[in-house]
């Protein structure tokens, strides 16, 4: 497997895109904390994970095909993420000046509360 098959096959085990990067082949599309990646350095195929803008190398494989495998692997490894009412990221970020009021006005609103206990 190669870096462009190995997206299409995360693609296909529903692994959300914002878990990894893969060098000239998929960009994540909104940097989160934390991301694995797969990078061609020198004479080596690096697979990573970069949290809080730091790089931490997990492993460095010879040849394309088993650094490939190795994050698929590890990615789709992971628990699926929760299901149920959590909202779209797109939907999160559309709404992201109202969500900070709504907690703004909550805070505010217990902060005033009288504890009588």
């Amino acid at each position: 497997m190669d870096s462009a098959e190995l997206v299409e096959r995360l693609r296909e085990a529903d692994v959300p895109e914002a878990f990894y990067d893969i060098a000239g082949v998929h960009d994540v599309p909104v940097q989160p904390d934390a991301y694995y990646f797969l990078r061609r350095e020198a004479d080596a195929w690096t697979v990573g994970l970069r949290q809080r803008s730091q790089d931490g190398v997990l492993r460095r494989f010879g040849t394309e095909a088993e650094a490939c495998e190795y994050l698929y692997d590890t990615l789709t490894r992971m628990p699926p993420p929760p299901s149920g009412a959590a909202e779209p990221l797109e939907q999160l970020l559309a709404n992201a000046e109202e969500i900070q009021r709504q907690a703004w006005e909550d805070f505010h609103g217990r902060c005033g509360e009288v504890d009588d206990g």
